[in-house]
């Protein structure tokens, strides 16, 4: 009896230490895995600087926001390219900027523009030529977009309204300065630029 007893006993120790030892090591894994996420959150926390105060800003999934950043790319190049004043200094400054973010093929069209004489008609005639975006499609397949939008020209006389409808290609490139969203487009082409309406002014 006191034999049996005792073998018991063990067969309970047995249990309890086996059990002890495995719910230590499920705490053990457990606090492994959770200080993993927690440096994989503070590594997605982004302090900046706010007059000094720093405040804490979320780092969102990059895969999740690239179509945000390559539309938001797309509608900055077509803004710059083609918002336009009656100065030889900002025209320049604007094209400048815009080229940073499209390859040769941006440069081409405007050599083009400008031999057809296009930028000397808006200084000489003092317009203003801005756009309004209507969408942009993206093909991530392809990484093709299309883009769509109107064409503004105001001059003295008149308000001209054209289409403006174009399409190419983006890749991703290194972020830098003159290229935040890290994306260059290229292969860019105007599909469609005709005029849809035109509009007298009141000369009164």
């Amino acid at each position: 009896m006191l034999i049996k007893n005792i073998e018991q006993r063990i067969k309970i120790n047995k249990v309890v230490s086996l059990g002890t030892v495995a719910f230590a090591v499920i705490i053990v894994l457990a606090g492994f895995f959770f200080a993993y996420r927690m440096i994989q959150d503070s590594r997605k926390s982004i302090y900046i600087l706010d007059n000094g105060v720093p405040v804490l800003a979320k780092q969102t999934d990059v895969l999740l926001n690239r179509p945000v950043e390559y539309k938001a790319q797309i509608e900055l190049f077509h803004r710059l390219f083609f918002t336009l004043a009656p100065d030889d200094a900002y025209i320049k400054e604007n094209i400048q900027k815009s080229l940073y973010l499209i390859d040769d093929s941006g440069k081409k069209e405007y050599t083009n523009l400008k031999e057809k004489g296009f930028y000397n008609q808006i200084v000489a005639s003092s317009s203003m030529v801005s756009i309004h975006t209507d969408s942009i499609s993206l093909n991530m397949e392809q990484q093709k977009f299309s883009f769509f939008g109107k064409q503004m020209i105001t001059r003295k006389s008149a308000v001209i309204t054209r289409k403006l409808i174009t399409e190419g290609y983006f890749e991703d490139i290194i972020r830098s300065p003159n290229n935040p969203h890290g994306v260059m487009l290229k292969n860019w082409r105007i599909i469609d630029n005709e005029e849809i309406s035109n509009q007298i002014k009141n000369s009164y």
